[in-house]
């Protein structure tokens, strides 16, 4: 029977773009915080042109389906980095005003943009257009990413609202706006990125959960609700020790996801395995387990993947579990991604 397939967002970027990954950026350990000091601001996609952004987005697509992927993602191509290409489309963000935040729970220090009105959407749509270019590029049903309200919450500086229930919602509506035009143009798959519940459990389950059910508000009920949450990037590849969130974070949550309106739940579990009854703590959602690990240059073989997901599927139903990388692929090669998603893909059919 085997178990479908996706993939979280980000794709590697080919070098013919000039827009680049935050991960590719020159970043510092500060030796008094021990965190990682990135740039996460400068907007280099306006240098690409629409031309070259199709291309890279039509190879990243292409790429995911010719290795067996059933639910692509657009591979993110078009973004500076995931967050932020989505706050300049935002009134209230200034990206000329930064302020230096150390976030990520003391992983990292940026010089972030500034909220310094209140949010709302500028007025024009754009996913729907980045989703129906990256449909008309394959016949599988494609999946388009946000940014949570919580994890932009992180990635920006507010001197505005001082009040984070207040900033949550603003921002669970602002995303509602671009979430309900992603599913007017025909969208089936929309994935909104919770990476900070994992770092923010308290938060998370105090209004975090309910703003990502603000997110979808209106969406028809045929579109697949999806949440991503994985527990951190490293600095650069092969990083074996980087800071990452408590384990624990994931038991935490699990249950407050599965009584709340998400449909898939998306987890990591192959750069640090998890006590698989979490799984039975999903009685209602479908878990997209994380089977191949995003930050290594190691690829896992067929076997070592199948063997985890058999394990996987004693605690959860064949219908309920999708296989996928454990965060988006940006820091591997094209190379490493395709060995990578041809061997998971491979397994999912074996299982």
């Amino acid at each position: 029977m085997g178990i479908e397939t996706t993939c979280v967002g980000a794709y590697p970027k080919p070098d013919y773009l000039c827009t680049g990954n935050w991960s590719e950026k020159s970043a510092q350990t500060n030796e008094s915080t021990n965190a990682r000091e990135f740039d996460y601001t400068s907007n280099t996609s306006d240098l690409d042109s629409d031309e070259l952004l199709d291309k890279a987005t039509r190879q990243a697509i292409e790429d995911q389906v010719s290795s067996g992927i059933d639910f692509p993602s657009d591979g993110e191509q078009r973004r500076e980095n995931y967050i932020h290409y989505h706050c300049r489309h935002l009134e209230g963000i200034n990206f000329e005003k930064l302020t230096s935040r150390v976030h990520r729970n003391g992983a990292a220090i940026a010089n972030l943009p500034t909220i310094t009105g209140k949010l709302v959407p500028k007025g024009n749509h754009f996913l729907d257009q980045d989703y129906l270019f990256a449909q008309s590029c394959t016949s599988k049903p494609v999946k388009i990413t946000i940014p949570g309200p919580i994890t932009i919450m992180d990635t920006t500086a507010d001197v505005f609202y001082k009040n984070d229930r207040r900033l949550a919602f603003d921002l669970a509506d602002a995303l509602n706006f671009e979430i309900r035009a992603l599913a007017d143009a025909g969208c089936k798959h929309i994935q909104v990125d919770e990476p900070l519940f994992a770092r923010k459990v308290e938060m998370a389950l105090e209004f975090g959960v309910e703003c990502l059910e603000r997110c979808f508000d209106g969406v028809p009920k045929d579109v697949q609700r999806i949440m991503h949450m994985c527990c951190g990037y490293p600095g650069h590849l092969d990083d074996e020790n980087y800071h990452k969130a408590d384990p624990r974070s994931y038991h935490q949550l699990a249950q407050a996801l599965d009584r709340s309106s998400i449909n898939q739940i998306s987890i990591e579990d192959a750069h640090r395995h998890n006590d698989l009854v979490l799984l039975e703590s999903f009685s209602n959602s479908t878990v997209i387990f994380g089977s191949v690990a995003i930050a290594t240059s190691r690829v896992e073989s067929v076997e070592e993947i199948l063997g985890r997901l058999q394990e996987a599927l004693k605690h959860i139903d064949r219908t309920r579990l999708i296989a996928a990388p454990d965060c988006g692929l940006m820091m591997l090669s094209r190379t490493l991604a395709k060995q990578k998603l041809l061997n998971l893909t491979t397994a999912s059919r074996e299982v």
